[in-house]
């Protein structure tokens, strides 16, 4: 049986007077893909920052690979887990290379300058990202889905085993999307990361994913098999309202499409008049 690399407990945080995660418990496991939805204010973020210590404090227990998290200096939480923040412009001055190669700041003393083997792994994560390429380009010359891409391949640069992501698709058009998607895929298949992504995009939590965890209120309100949560069962409760599904025509799994109400309605209206 497989052991948890991240075991949550009943664990609760407030910001001030208000609760924002409520006794949620879940478990990842090694070289697993879960999503993380839920409607705006559930607490998804703030979950991945108390997994990341820069939240500290809440009451029950976060253990990874057994070992109570607060117990985890820095830099050792550094060497296990990476983060990618959501997308924004910052007018970063660097060459995506020297970004990258931020990536490799856990595993450098004072003093200390890049190694060969910190310059293969930027090399290595750039070609695995497909942003080798962009090497030489200014981070500020990108586009949003190339600057997204790169801060993956920072944080894959970083050699942790787990990956966390909040909102990586956030403002990208459909076809970047897609290729932040991919690249995630491919980067756990590869690279053996674990992966956990916080993101609005349903279809991509069921369809790219192993497990869902849904947050509702802060608390968890489903935690299962990715294709489960395609239904008003599951969905309706969560957000306040139902969805329309379709089988998708490649894999035969169920699909939300968008609603069409208003759409109708204005057809109605045009056939009347």
């Amino acid at each position: 049986m497989k052991q948890p690399l991240i075991d949550i407990r009943q664990f609760s945080f407030a910001i001030g007077e208000k609760t924002v995660l409520d006794s949620v418990s879940l478990t990842v496991f090694e070289d697993e893909y879960l999503s993380v939805i839920g409607p705006n204010g559930a607490g998804k973020t703030t979950l991945l920052k108390c997994l990341l210590r820069i939240h500290t404090g809440g009451s029950g227990s976060i253990t990874l690979k057994g070992k109570p998290i607060e117990q985890y200096s820095r830099k050792a939480l550094a060497l296990l887990m990476s983060y990618v923040p959501q997308g924004n412009g910052s007018r970063l001055p660097f060459t995506v290379e020297e970004f990258v190669m931020m990536g490799r700041y856990p595993h450098l003393s004072p003093f200390t300058t890049f190694t060969p083997d910190d310059r293969k792994a930027v090399r290595d994560a750039l070609c695995l990202t497909g942003a080798m390429e962009l090497a030489n380009r200014r981070m500020y010359t990108l586009s949003g889905g190339e600057r997204q891409t790169v801060f993956i391949a920072a944080a894959l640069a970083q050699g942790a085993p787990i990956m966390l992501l909040d909102e990586p698709a956030t403002f990208l058009d459909p076809r970047h999307e897609a290729e932040i998607n991919g690249v995630l895929k491919k980067i756990r298949k590869e690279a053996g990361v674990t992966i956990i992504t916080v993101t609005h995009n349903i279809n991509s939590a069921a369809l790219d994913g192993d497990r869902v965890a849904i947050l509702k209120n802060g608390a968890v309100a489903f935690m299962g098999n990715a294709l489960d949560i395609m239904s008003n069962d599951v969905l309706e409760p969560v957000y306040g309202k139902s969805f329309t599904f379709v089988r998708h025509p490649a894999t035969g799994e169920n699909v939300i499409v968008p609603d069409m109400e208003h759409r109708l309605t204005r057809m109605k209206r045009i056939i009347t008049d």
